[in-house]
C-alpha cells in the first residue's frame, strides 16, 4: 500500500491594490449601525407596547369593576323584583282563597234560598190545588143547583108561555083605519108587556096633559087638545115629518093610526085612559124602520 497522498496548495500570485477591504469594513459599519437602530426602535416599541399594555389592562380592570357594580346592582334589583313578585303572588293566594271561601259561603246561601223558594212553591201549590179540589167540588155542588134551577126556569118559562099565550088569546082586535088587516089592542099594562114580549113592534107609553104644548113620544110630537072623561072620548093632534094631524073624537082603546117617511107599516096609538085634562096609553111603531119612499 503506498503513502497517503499530500496536499497541494495553490498560493495565489500577488495581486494589484486591495480595495475590497475598505468596502467591507463600511458594510460592517452599517450593518452594526442598522442593528443599533433596529435595537432602539425594538426597544422603544417595547416601551410603547408596555404602556398600552398597562393602559389596556387598566381599561379591563375598570371595566371589569364597572361590569362587576352593574352585575351587582341589577342582581339586587332582580331579586327585589323577585320579592315584590313573591309578596305579591302570595297576597293574590290569600285573596284567590278568601274569594273561593267567600264564593262557598255565597253558593251555600244561594242553595239555602232556593231550598227555601222552592219548599214556599210546594206550598203555594199544595194551597192552589186544595183550592182546585174545593172549587171542584162547589162548582160540581153548583151544576147540580143549576140544573135544579134549570129545570125550575124551563118549568117557570113553560108557565110564562102558557099565561102569554092565554093573555095574547084574550087581547081585544081591531082593524086599524089605514091597516085591513087586524091589531092586537093592550088594554093595561099587563097586556102591553104580553105585546112587548111578542116582539113584533116596539111600544111606548106616554102620559099626555092638556096644556097646549105637543108631548114628545118616540119619534112623534102628541098635543092633547080635549078630553072627556065622562064619555070616554078624546082630541089630539099627531105631528110627524113636520106635518101635523088632528084626530078628533077618538074613543079609548081604539087604535089611531097614521104613516111617516120611516116605515112601510104605520104608527099606531091607542089611549087606555081617559081623565080631566090627562090621557096614558102607548104608541107602537114597526120594528123595521124602512123609508116608504115615493109612497
Amino acid at each position: 500500500m503506498g503513502s497517503p497522498q499530500q496536499p497541494t496548495y495553490i498560493i495565489p500570485p500577488p495581486s494589484g491594490p486591495n480595495w475590497k477591504t475598505p468596502l467591507l469594513i463600511g458594510a460592517l459599519v452599517l450593518l452594526g449601525a442598522s442593528s443599533i437602530f433596529q435595537f432602539v426602535q425594538l426597544e422603544k416599541v417595547r416601551s410603547d407596547s408596555r404602556a398600552d399594555m398597562q393602559k389596556l389592562t387598566g381599561d379591563v380592570n375598570a371595566a371589569i369593576e364597572r361590569m362587576k357594580i352593574d352585575s351587582n346592582e341589577q342582581v339586587q334589583q332582580s331579586r327585589r323584583s323577585v320579592d315584590t313578585l313573591q309578596s305579591q303572588l302570595k297576597q293574590q293566594q290569600m285573596q284567590a282563597q278568601a274569594a273561593v271561601g267567600q264564593a262557598k259561603v255565597d253558593a251555600q246561601r244561594k242553595v239555602e234560598a232556593l231550598q227555601e223558594k222552592v219548599a214556599q212553591e210546594q206550598k203555594l201549590q199544595e194551597a192552589a190545588i186544595s183550592q182546585v179540589k174545593a172549587t171542584a167540588d162547589t162548582a160540581a155542588t153548583n151544576v147540580a143547583s143549576v140544573t135544579t134551577d134549570v129545570g125550575a126556569v124551563k118549568t117557570d118559562l113553560g108557565a110564562t108561555k102558557s099565561q102569554l099565550e092565554a093573555t095574547v088569546a084574550n087581547l081585544k082586535r081591531a082593524t086599524g083605519e089605514l091597516d085591513s088587516h087586524s091589531s092586537l089592542i093592550a088594554t093595561n099594562s099587563t097586556e102591553l108587556k104580553a105585546l112587548r114580549e111578542l116582539g113584533e113592534r116596539n111600544y111606548a107609553e106616554f102620559t099626555i096633559n092638556k096644556n097646549k104644548q105637543f108631548t114628545r113620544v118616540a119619534d112623534v110630537s102628541i098635543e092633547l087638545k080635549k078630553a072627556d072623561p065622562k064619555k070616554n072620548r078624546f082630541t089630539i093632534e099627531i105631528t110627524a115629518d113636520d106635518k101635523t094631524v088632528e084626530k078628533k073624537d077618538r074613543t079609548v082603546n081604539e087604535p089611531i093610526q097614521f104613516y111617516t117617511s120611516k116605515a112601510r107599516q104605520p104608527y099606531e096609538i091607542v089611549v087606555n085612559s081617559v081623565k080631566k085634562d090627562v090621557i096614558t096609553g102607548y104608541l107602537a111603531t114597526p120594528k123595521v124602520q124602512t123609508g116608504r119612499g115615493g109612497d
